[in-house]
């Protein structure tokens, strides 16, 4: 399945593969969809990149590069843009490891009209959303619980 916001993920993603030599992790709702041919309705673009680039020492050249291509810094805290009203949530991929026991070396590697991107596999996602429901940040400040049971029973039924 191919969407608009799976056009604007590739599009940012040749802007990462080309610039940083990052190959970016589609995550969230929009990665689901991508491995599902299913419409979840996601409302942003969640993107998981190396640490350095929104931890570290290279945040402030990541943000002056998006922003010098026409992206806007919204929220500092959450590493979020916009840009042609979609939001573009970033955050570390090593995170993944400690927070769902999934190795970043253990990630399938993709490509699409030469734009190399990282897509969890359904397994996957079914542990990400199940450590979801276990994060009291993810539920309680952003009400998600309801949400991440809805996915983890949809997962389960394309299992």
């Amino acid at each position: 399945m191919e969407n608009a916001k799976f056009k604007n993920f590739l599009e940012n993603a040749k802007l990462l593969n080309g610039q940083f030599r990052i190959v970016p992790l589609l995550y969230g709702s929009l990665g689901l969809e991508q491995i599902t041919e299913a419409d979840l309705h996601s409302d942003d673009i969640d993107i998981l990149i190396p640490e350095g680039f929104v931890t570290g020492d290279l945040w402030p050249s990541f943000v002056e590069f998006l922003e010098a291509n026409g992206y806007t810094l919204v929220d500092e805290h959450e590493h979020t843009f916009t840009k042609d009203n979609i939001e573009y949530s970033y955050a570390a991929i090593e995170n993944l490891k400690g927070f769902a026991g999934i190795d970043p070396k253990d990630i399938g590697i993709y490509e699409k009209l030469g734009i190399k991107y990282k897509s969890l596999s359904l397994d996957q996602y079914l542990t990400v959303y199940q450590k979801s429901l276990e994060d009291d940040y993810r539920v309680n400040v952003f009400n998600k619980k309801a949400q991440d049971e809805e996915k983890i029973s949809f997962i389960k039924s394309k299992m």
